[in-house]
């Protein structure tokens, strides 16, 4: 074999350039979680649940480590979500929840918990706690077979 390889190089991973890191890409990481659309005309506006699906990929120069971001890092903010409820600032439910003692078990979210804005709101926390290498972060979040968001 004659071509050098990574580790001969004492800054081979700065010259590697950006990488992507695919978690979820064919086994979605799942996660149940509660929501209601408090505004909708529909069926939505009813708490309710569904079982997850969520895709992250995320875009960086490799670490030191060897990776863009420890996959651990990922699974670790979406679990935040996992046998949680999301709810709208301001739903009265907020309230029901912390008079039943159970405060700790919602999520409050600016937005309206829809697919679209859990994706926005996963990026921007995944952004915030991920190492300035980081360049990117987009999520999927699938709510149903038929329906799904992200980038």
């Amino acid at each position: 074999m004659t071509g050098r390889t990574l580790g001969e190089q004492p800054d081979a991973l700065a010259e590697a350039g950006e990488r992507v890191l695919h978690v979820g890409a064919d086994r979605p990481i799942r996660i149940s979680t509660g929501h209601r659309i408090q505004h909708h005309d529909g069926k939505c506006s009813r708490p309710h649940g569904h079982n997850y699906e969520v895709t992250v990929r995320v875009t960086g120069e490799l670490r030191e480590e060897g990776w863009v971001v420890d996959k651990g890092d990922v699974t670790a903010v979406i679990d935040e979500w996992d046998h949680r409820f999301l709810l709208e600032r301001g739903d009265p439910l907020v309230e029901a929840f912390e008079a039943a003692g159970d405060g700790e078990a919602v999520v409050v979210l600016d937005h309206p918990p829809t697919a679209e804005v859990m994706a926005v709101v996963l990026e921007e926390r995944m952004l915030e706690r991920f190492p300035d290498s980081v360049s990117a972060v987009d999520v999927e979040v699938a709510e149903t077979r038929e329906l799904r968001a992200g980038y």
